[in-house]
């Protein structure tokens, strides 16, 4: 498994929600081209970064930090976040993202995701952020009736790199993540599977490691920076071989 540090991206500094509520916002750093440099040299594969205002305004808000980290780091980097036509993506690939994720419009224009996936094969992922089951859009603003595994099945067959699956209920709150609910999402589709929400301790990532489903990996992010997770242990536990 992957461990994907998370840098999400308010107002061009490093903060971290609670439960994607952005007036619950903690600023830990106002250089994330710096945060991002350290993970990198802590031995991370990946990036996982967040455009927050652009999800919400539906399009790109903080390029500039998002460029400064790009430009500051040579691991692959994925980013999710306003990104909801084909002239973002083509452009945010152009300046060397690894990945986007397309999450709203996942739900809203899903033909967009099939053909951004045949254009760019192995560089779409998709990601599904449900409440209760139930997938939310537009910054998490919006909860829809569209059930996650449903949505994640109905992308089998378009090539997409991977799902990143958020329980928002989980997220930011530093009380583990819903390893039911994402093993078995993993376990109803064949494209790789990414955890998020909750994720805080030594504990939880091997909970996730061992669930007996096929997780490509998991993002962490305020257990990172509160020194709840130490990064260090984290990536040597996923190292580890499963139970």
């Amino acid at each position: 498994m992957i461990l994907y540090p998370a840098i999400d991206l308010k107002d061009g500094n490093c903060v971290r929600l609670v439960q994607g509520e952005m007036d619950r916002a903690t600023v830990f750093s106002s250089r994330p081209a710096e945060q991002a440099r350290a993970f990198e040299a802590a031995g991370c594969q990946w990036l996982h970064l967040v455009d927050l205002n652009g999800a919400f305004a539906g399009k790109p808000v903080n390029a500039a930090a998002v460029e400064a980290i790009l430009a500051a780091t040579r691991v692959p980097a994925q980013l999710g976040g306003g990104i909801r036509d084909m002239a973002t993506i083509e452009s945010w690939l152009d300046k060397g993202l690894a990945r986007v994720i397309l999450g709203t419009v996942a739900v809203e224009r899903p033909e967009l995701v099939r053909e951004a996936a045949r254009a760019f094969p192995g560089r779409v992922a998709v990601g599904i952020d449900a409440r209760a089951g139930k997938v939310a859009t537009r910054g998490w603003a919006e909860v829809t009736d569209v059930d996650a595994t449903e949505l994640a099945r109905s992308f089998e067959d378009a090539g997409v790199a991977a799902i990143i699956y958020t329980d928002i209920l989980r997220d930011g709150a530093m009380k583990g993540p819903n390893v039911a609910a994402t093993a078995a999402l993993a376990r109803a589709v064949s494209i790789p599977v990414i955890a998020s929400g909750g994720i805080s301790s030594l504990d939880d990532l091997a909970a996730l490691r061992d669930c007996g489903a096929p997780l490509n990996g998991a993002i962490s992010g305020r257990a990172l920076y509160d020194g709840a997770l130490d990064l260090a242990a984290a990536l040597a536990l996923l190292k580890e071989p499963t139970c």
